[in-house]
């Protein structure tokens, strides 16, 4: 696993949300060497540990990586007081991304919640051949609708509440349409992916999860981000941060 060390220079920040954050961030050898669905570990003054973001999309040209974070505690928050001009500290890229294949005809792409800025750089890269279906709890949550639409991609949305889009979640209009995907790439949370990659199986549709573990040291040294995962018909733990974040659906125990 390649990856580097060091302090980058904020290009741009925005509050596209409450409490969701976007950064641009100039760091060119990692822009050059990034990959869709690999994440930045992000080191902040007050803490010890690093906290995990995932890479929401890559600029090889101008060199740079977007990152899209919600505000989930004192870390996030901290890391959320950067504002354009300040450096911050990343290990990166870290992680397993997803597995690109251009002969696919037809791609899904599935985001929940927060789970849903890794599906930009694929649907950037797929273009009018993805389907994006992303879920949210209400409309003050929906964030990166625009951003899909200009890949070119056919968008869907769904809230839990019906405030905008689809009223339900992702599943109803995903199980409509896999029937005529070649892969389908998800993230987002837990009982979520694992009813995808249910209907998935059932239709014996190529399927990779992006995986959120808590993380310490981000590059398979330690054990904290452990997950339980079938390899050669025997059960392994793999670690999220080296092994994934991306895992092909049914090498997963959930």
């Amino acid at each position: 696993m390649k990856y580097t060390q060091g302090k980058y220079l904020i290009l741009d920040k925005k509050s596209i949300a409450r409490e969701i954050y976007s950064f641009t961030i100039s760091c060119p050898e990692v822009a050059e060497i990034a990959t869709a669905g690999q994440f930045v570990h992000i080191r902040t003054g007050n803490f010890t540990l690093r906290r995990p973001v995932s890479i929401c999309g890559i600029d090889r040209k101008n060199g740079t990586l977007r990152i899209v974070f919600e505000v989930r505690g004192a870390g996030t928050e901290e890391i959320s007081c950067l504002n354009k001009g300040d450096l911050i500290d990343m290990l990166a890229p870290l992680g397993h991304g997803f597995t690109i294949n251009q002969d696919f005809k037809k791609v899904i792409l599935i985001g929940g919640g927060i789970g849903t800025p890794p599906m930009l750089s694929l649907a950037g890269i797929y273009g009018e051949k993805a389907t994006v279906i992303t879920g949210f709890r209400n409309a003050g949550a929906v964030i990166l609708q625009e951003d899909f639409r200009k890949t070119g991609a056919e968008v869907i949305l769904c809230t839990d509440d019906g405030s905008t889009g689809i009223h339900g979640f992702v599943t109803q209009p995903f199980s409509e349409i896999v029937g005529s995907a070649d892969a389908v790439y998800a993230c987002g949370p837990m009982p979520m992916l694992k009813n995808i990659a249910g209907i998935c199986n059932e239709n014996n549709v190529f399927c990779e999860i992006s995986l959120e573990e808590r993380m310490a040291c981000g590059i398979g040294a330690c054990l904290g981000c452990a997950c339980r995962t079938v390899r050669n018909d025997e059960e392994y733990f793999a670690h999220v941060c080296k092994d994934g974040p991306v895992f092909n659906a049914k090498e997963v125990i959930f």
